[in-house]
């Protein structure tokens, strides 16, 4: 039962974006090295975080259960924070490699858009973000012991890895949306990707009411999914030409620097 519990929690956290990565990015070295950047962005800004949490419960009153819950509001917060910073400096880093690259390129096209470095370095900080989220209680789901046991919800596995799987996808979203809001100097739309992902991981405090996080946390990620999905250039006629394989020039596998 422990292998089962872990096995399909761990396909439904990675499954999609595992799925993504082999389809749209596996096949391109030059994909691959951007998402394993964002994947590192992504820990430099949670080893930050965690450094000045770490220092701020050092410094405070163990005892007093108030003080230590809001210096874990305070480190989400921060973390957020950090998250979206080191997604801006990656964005302006990103920038400056491609405009390296089309220079060295003697193609008059970059040889890779900034819509797909959005989607690519999104993806990278969900692949990194839903490993330091879910990996250790992948671990403890193969036991010993049994969920639940003591009288706590049975469902702490498939919650977990069903918010590890909104996150990563939610970090893909946001990639895409805070690239274009950046392009585009919409600023307002860069608060909006900063403010959702403080909602979300505010959220997470709901638990053990899972429902009370899960829920408003797929709602988020469906508005985002289609605000990424218009930001990206998409449309309900070429979304349906890509359903019914008529438009190949919509997947990500073939899609042409703009």
């Amino acid at each position: 039962m422990t292998a089962a519990v872990f096995f399909g929690c761990t396909f439904i956290a990675f499954g999609p974006a595992i799925a993504l990565f082999l389809f749209t990015i596996a096949r391109e070295p030059l994909r691959v090295i951007f998402l394993i950047a964002g994947a590192f962005f992504w820990l430099v800004s949670l080893l930050l975080s965690s450094l000045v949490w770490f220092i701020s419960v050092q410094i405070s009153n163990k005892e007093n259960a108030a003080q230590q819950k809001g210096l874990l509001i305070f480190g989400v917060v921060l973390s957020v924070l950090l998250q979206e910073t080191f997604r801006f400096a990656y964005y302006k880093l990103l920038k400056k490699a491609n405009e390296g690259l089309l220079t060295l390129s003697q193609e008059e096209t970059m040889p890779i858009s900034i819509r797909q470095l959005a989607y690519v370095s999104g993806l990278g900080f969900g692949f990194m973000s839903g490993a330091f989220s879910v990996v250790n209680i992948l671990a403890d789901s193969v036991g010993p012991g049994t969920i639940g046991i003591h009288g706590d919800s049975q469902h702490y596995f498939l919650s977990s890895a069903f918010m590890t799987m909104a996150i990563i996808l939610l970090h893909m979203f946001w990639g895409v949306v805070f690239f274009d809001a950046c392009e585009k100097q919409r600023w307002w739309a860069v608060a909006a990707v900063v403010i959702s992902h403080l909602i979300v991981s505010c959220l997470t405090f709901q638990n053990p009411e899972y429902i009370a996080s899960l829920v408003p946390t797929y709602v988020i990620l469906f508005v985002m999914g289609v605000w990424a999905f218009y930001s990206a250039g998409g449309s309900l006629r070429n979304l349906k030409l890509c359903l019914t394989c008529k438009d190949k020039d919509f997947l990500l596998a073939n899609h042409r620097p703009r």
